[in-house]
């Protein structure tokens, strides 16, 4: 069974504290000169995973209410658009689960239909979750996520050139790993304090207060539902079920 099917999560008491001067911290030097590698494509077993969970979710009955999903009071998409279902994956680069998730997600967005739109929140829960939120918009701002997402996951949590939770990652070793994708780091440095960054968290925040998000990784549709369930695929067979729910409502109007 892939790991990434148990529910392990990150949860905001688990982020700590910044402590010490981040600045000081050097990158690590090792790879700051290696071209990275393409993005990893869809593998087959968490490919495998969602056309499974996607059998399951069209013979199933419909989600319930308390053990597959909970309601969001006054739910709003985070990001509103005509004739689309959103979904949200609330993450954060530090945390372990999300690292294990992104196979799954990486699978089910490339599956996913045509009136579907995917959006990552990232999570603020102090500390180096901040800082790599920052990271994210950042990144998002200059169109580098599609080819970064995956590897700054990898850097972090496989080859451990940024320290993620396990100590402190400065606004500078950050940098240096967006510019092996042909940013310039100053640039990027100051991307990432710049007052559109500061809006954009602003936003993300009041997101994720208004969905009671308590742990990563947690999806949320249309704003209205955060997805439970007891696995990582049942959660994935929730997605599909209440992507679907939506989908109708939308063809009703």
């Amino acid at each position: 069974m892939l790991l990434v099917l148990s529910l392990a999560a990150c949860a905001k008491s688990e982020a700590p504290a910044a402590t010490g001067d981040a600045a000081n911290t050097p990158a690590a030097a090792a790879n700051a000169n290696t071209p990275p590698p393409p993005p990893p494509g869809v593998d087959e077993e968490s490919a495998s995973v969602i056309a499974n969970a996607a059998k399951i979710a069209a013979g199933s009955p419909p989600p319930v209410e308390g053990v597959d999903y909970a309601t969001i009071p006054n739910g709003q998409p985070f990001d509103p658009a005509n004739g689309q279902v959103e979904v949200v994956e609330v993450f954060g680069y530090v945390c372990p689960a999300c690292n294990m998730f992104q196979p799954l997600m990486r699978a089910w967005e490339a599956k996913m239909p045509a009136n579907v739109r995917f959006t990552y929140v990232p999570a603020q829960f102090g500390g180096p979750w901040d800082r790599y939120a920052r990271a994210y918009y950042a990144s998002e701002s200059m169109g580098l996520v599609p080819r970064t997402h995956d590897l700054l996951y990898n850097a972090i949590h496989l080859e451990q050139t940024l320290k993620g939770e396990r100590g402190e990652d400065s606004v500078q070793d950050i940098a240096a790993f967006y510019a092996r994708f042909g940013v310039d780091p100053q640039q990027f440095a100051s991307t990432m304090s710049s007052f559109a960054i500061d809006g954009k968290l602003r936003k993300a925040k009041q997101f994720a207060t208004r969905s009671a998000i308590e742990g990563t990784p947690t999806l949320i549709v249309d704003g209205k539902y955060r997805v439970l369930g007891k696995t990582r695929e049942d959660q994935i067979r929730i997605l599909d079920q209440l992507v679907a729910q939506e989908q109708a409502a939308l063809g009703a109007k």
